[in-house]
């Protein structure tokens, strides 16, 4: 090998061929086996990959939509595109070919229903230097010239790249499907040349503007897939967003847009919107329409996620949801839209019209009140297929508590999250025979709640928990938790008993009010003998609460883990 530059740009050549690594040769044997045989339609699936950088974090759905924008994921007489998406996500991942990302150290959201996934490193260098002899997929980056290839169906501008107006306008784009931008955006990367573009994914890209966005509306007509996602400097979308016929994905998470254009009705084919306008923190999780899918394979157990949280960290999850326009009734091949705020104006005459959206399979609306909680209850009750459910009520009303008479909540919910209760669950949630995943946040939360939550059947199977400040763990209780979080404002008191959480192999613990937080943990070393992996500790410097944990994982049987941040 010449240097680590040659290595880096002719990796799978000099591995393959040099006889340095002959031991190696078996594995690409292998390989070469594996692609010859494996299935065609998921092989578009496997080159599709590269398109990831080296140890990218690839968010499941994002994913599983661009292999539909692609036509790799087709609805067939069984089942929708999106499942089918998901199954080959799933055959990918028992190939190892995507992995779940490292540093996770619980199984216990199945692997099958990760939100997060990255692309393994060895078969990425493998389906790289098999995909440059078909031109599927080029790469702008730090090593960029006039002299590289500048042609092919999907392209990926890099961070590292400079920007050059020069090379990008030597550029072929008349077989471009795809347009992938990590980094700046800049107006020129949009060509009057892509007349045959449909995916755009600008996730997380940096100065991206309302004018850019109305250009790229102007000249991309068939765009089935754009992700505005994380482009905070976007605030409205255009009119002539009604002009993309074809669209089928539109993510505008985490952006600045608070309203859809009325235009957006016309959109006939759209199956996925998701739109919201704050930022996700690193410590709670943003309440997601679409956080579950249906899983493909049948679980032996069915789980419930459950998680509590206080006042004070609701304030800091609270999701900005957006208004949509009257007329959204006509847009039936919709399966997931979220977060729409029902209380507004025409926030009755939105519900009413969900009721004719019969497809949907996730929904997340923010608003409900005793003005229009019974409207809401009975344009979710006839929809069957739905499995992802996210409220969040106004002003803490308990309006859910009371239903309609004969109502039936929706038979095949999975995930159900519910946020703004004062001190009632409703009673109903005890005929969610399905349910895998329940998320209640209370602003009015006792340290005996999640007991009396067990005893009355509403948390049947706990999968996993969060808990106000100070409990006691001492009955066998909590059997199938594999998640512990606690979250504490001030001070944190937990004490654990022998007899509970026998499966617990992570415990996270976060507090936000900075070093006049008090923390004491007591029989750490009786938590879950042979599960417990990890202990996570964020927002305490204390040395003596350091070396305390410590001495007492030192004392339990599998040793587990200490990370403090």
């Amino acid at each position: 090998m010449n240097s680590a530059s040659s290595m880096n740009l002719k990796f799978m050549q000099e591995l393959e061929s040099s006889p340095e690594f002959a031991c190696l040769r078996p594995l690409f044997g292998w390989l070469h086996s594996y692609f010859r045989t494996c299935p065609d339609f998921l092989k578009p699936c496997i080159f599709y990959l590269s398109i990831f950088p080296r140890d990218h974090s690839i968010r499941r759905r994002r994913l599983v939509r661009r292999w539909i924008a692609e036509g790799y994921a087709r609805d067939t007489d069984k089942m929708f595109a999106e499942e089918s998406g998901e199954q080959f996500f799933c055959g990918l991942l028992d190939l190892s070919i995507i992995m779940q990302k490292p540093h996770s150290v619980t199984t216990a959201f199945s692997d099958r229903r990760m939100t997060l996934c990255q692309v393994n490193s060895f078969v990425r260098e493998y389906i790289i230097s098999r995909q440059m002899e078909e031109n599927l997929v080029f790469e702008l980056g730090s090593s960029c010239t006039l002299t590289s290839q500048r042609t092919g169906r999907h392209l990926i501008i890099m961070e590292s790249w400079d920007r050059d107006i020069i090379v990008f306008e030597s550029i072929d784009f008349s077989r471009l499907r795809s347009l992938t931008v990590f980094g700046e955006w800049r107006s020129f990367f949009i060509s009057d040349r892509m007349r045959l573009l449909r995916v755009l994914d600008l996730e997380d890209a940096s100065g991206l503007k309302d004018e850019d966005l109305k250009q790229m509306m102007k000249l991309l007509c068939r765009l089935k897939y754009l992700s505005l996602r994380r482009c905070t400097e976007i605030c409205r979308l255009p009119n002539s967003l009604g002009c993309s016929r074809q669209l089928e994905t539109l993510d505008v998470r985490h952006t600045s847009i608070a309203t859809m254009p009325t235009t957006i009705t016309k959109l006939k084919k759209l199956q996925y919107l998701r739109a919201s306008t704050t930022k996700p923190t690193e410590e709670q999780p943003i309440p997601d329409a679409a956080g579950t899918t249906k899983p493909t394979k049948k679980q032996p157990t069915p789980h419930t996620s459950v998680s509590w949280t206080s006042s004070l960290f609701s304030r800091r999850r609270q999701l900005e949801c957006v208004e949509v326009p009257t007329g959204i009734e006509r847009m039936t091949a919709l399966l997931t839209i979220g977060v729409v705020n029902v209380d507004s104006a025409r926030g009755r005459a939105i519900l009413k019209e969900f009721r004719k959206l019969t497809q949907l399979h996730k929904l997340g609306v923010s608003g409900i009140s005793k003005n229009n909680s019974k409207d809401f209850c009975v344009a979710i009750s006839s929809h069957a297929h739905l499995e992802s459910l996210s409220v969040r009520l106004k002003d803490n009303q308990d309006c859910l508590y009371v239903t309609p008479d004969g109502y039936l909540p929706p038979q095949n919910l999975q995930s159900f999250k519910l946020y703004g209760l004062a001190d009632k669950f409703p009673e109903w949630i005890n005929q969610l025979d399905n349910l895998r995943k329940l998320v209640l946040e209370m602003t009015i939360l006792t340290e005996d709640q999640p007991r009396s939550a067990v005893d009355s059947g509403i948390l049947k199977y706990l999968f996993y928990v969060s808990l106000p400040s100070s409990f006691l763990m001492q009955l066998r209780c909590y059997e199938t938790v594999k998640v512990l979080e606690i979250s504490c404002s001030s001070s944190l008191d937990v004490t654990f008993g022998s007899q509970a959480l026998h499966n617990l192999e992570l415990l996270k613990v976060s507090c936000c009010s900075g070093s006049g937080s008090v923390m004491k943990f007591s029989g750490l070393e009786k938590l879950s003998e042979y599960e417990l992996k990890e202990v996570q500790i964020k927002g305490s410097h204390d040395d003596k609460l350091k070396k305390d944990v410590e001495e007492q994982l030192a004392r339990h049987q599998k040793k587990p883990v200490l990370k403090m941040e």
